[in-house]
């Protein structure tokens, strides 16, 4: 039966697993998660969004390095659920994943304990629903992994860690955008820019003191769109993403695609008298503009922000994202989830197994039906979940498996072909994979190896 999630293709890059080494003098940490729909109205329009445990968003899973973390999520949705764990590395426990294909559904009315050990990992991420869409109906929340004792942070302690999570968003239900999907139509431009789960007619408001370094941890959690970070006449200082520590630089802006996560340092002003500043998020690379908004207050603040907006890149502005990504180096210097510097690992003497080019395109097929495909193929899910099929040794007997799925594209003739499967990458454990990704669409494509980690090297 065809997934009722919706048309996009995917990669599953299958090698199982199923052993938790635990080391002496880890943590646990314990969740207990209600996952349910609420009325709410973000943009002023009233929809169904998917909280957890009554929050939009969802509550912070907030542990340590090492940390064996359980949650128990209860489904209260009227529909399967599961919930992944965006950027947190699960090689050894990939079955906890929450994707389709190596976990069951979380049936409605059923509950579901994850635990997973943050083995060897720091940094900002975020959680979301991987199934039916859900993610465009809410049912996200931030991650902090923070470094054990004894091993410090490159930079002075700032006063306070606040996530941000910012996203397009629609008014429509999800389940009506997933309808539009899987009839082969594109999904209709968002209407707004959340952040925190506010748009603009209630902006979130964060109260500063004079003088002060907050931690931002900012994620892209939309569904489509780029988007442009600043904050009205303060620098960044960009010191971490994506689980590493990196050389320290400020930005006037930063450009956040979706899914990654930023982490930010920012010294508030020096102020005798009260001031608002404006937090501004807007669209990248759209032809219309969307703007979020949220609010800095200092202490006896009484007016609302004034004073010019800061500039923004132009929208089609490409080679500023693209500098801006070049500009970013990864700290040699110094330690994260390890005493260690993150450069000792030597990158450069890795012995490259396999070079895998992984191309998205799109096929028009008949009444006009929309299906994106990678090397040519459109993803389908098997009745059987391929994490079973690979652990029984079943692959022959699912005949909607792509054999032999192809490692780079194909002529231009078959690329326009629809077909269709589950497409299923052999690999080998603790083998390197030289990845390429190609994008020959108009639009900005973002990628995400479930359970593993990019290093990018071009």
């Amino acid at each position: 039966m065809e997934s009722p999630f919706l048309p996009l293709s995917c990669i599953l890059i299958s090698s199982c697993l199923l052993l938790t080494t635990v080391h002496a003098g880890s943590g646990y940490v314990y969740y207990d998660w209600t996952v349910s729909l609420s009325i709410r109205s973000p943009l002023g329009v009233p929809k169904q969004v998917i909280v957890i445990n009554d929050m939009f968003p969802g509550p912070l899973l907030n542990a340590t390095t090492n940390d064996v973390v359980s949650v128990n999520v209860r489904n209260h949705l009227p529909e399967p659920l599961l919930i992944t764990w965006n950027g947190v590395q699960m090689r050894r426990n990939s079955w906890q994943d929450g994707v389709r294909g190596t976990n069951c559904p979380i049936q409605p009315g059923q509950n579901w304990t994850y635990s997973f050990q943050l083995k060897d990992q720091i940094g900002s991420f975020f959680y979301f629903p991987s199934l039916l869409l859900q993610k465009a109906g809410g049912g996200y929340g931030a991650i902090r992994v923070n470094n054990r004792k004894g091993i410090p942070i490159p930079f002075p302690q700032p006063a306070e860690d606040i996530d941000l999570l910012v996203g397009d968003w629609y008014n429509v239900h999800h389940r009506d955008l997933r309808q539009m999907l899987d009839q082969g139509r594109h999904l209709p431009r968002p209407d707004g820019i959340l952040i925190n789960g506010h748009g603009n007619f209630g902006p979130t408001v964060f109260l500063w003191r004079s003088g002060l370094t907050y931690r931002l941890r900012i994620s892209n959690v939309g569904i489509r769109t780029s988007l442009n970070f600043r904050i009205q006449d303060h620098a960044l200082l960009l010191v971490e993403t994506e689980g590493s520590y990196t050389v320290k630089k400020y930005y006037s802006s930063l450009d956040i695609h979706v899914g990654q996560s930023y982490s930010v340092l920012v010294r508030a002003k020096n102020l005798t008298h009260g001031h608002s500043f404006y937090i501004f998020v807007s669209s990248r690379f759209t032809k219309y503009e969307l703007l979020g908004l949220g609010v800095v207050h200092y202490p006896d603040s009484r007016m609302p922000p004034s004073g010019p907006i800061p500039t923004r890149p132009a929208p089609f502005d490409f080679g500023f994202s693209i500098n801006q990504a070049r500009s970013i180096k990864w700290d040699l210097d110094v330690g994260a989830a390890r005493m260690n510097p993150q450069g000792s690992y030597h990158y450069g003497a890795i012995n490259v197994s396999r070079t895998l080019i992984l191309e998205n395109g799109l096929v028009v097929g008949s009444n006009n039906r929309i299906r994106y495909t990678v090397n040519g193929v459109s993803f389908l899910h098997p009745d059987t979940p391929l994490k079973l099929a690979d652990r029984f040794e079943m692959f022959d007997e699912l005949k909607i498996v792509v054999p032999s799925f192809p490692d780079a594209p194909q002529t231009a003739e078959t690329m326009k072909l629809q077909r269709m499967g589950a497409s299923v990458v052999d690999v080998k454990w603790r083998d390197f994979y030289h990845l390429v990704f190609q994008n020959p669409l108009p639009n900005v494509q973002t990628w995400h190896l479930d359970g593993y980690n990019f290093f990018v090297v071009g």
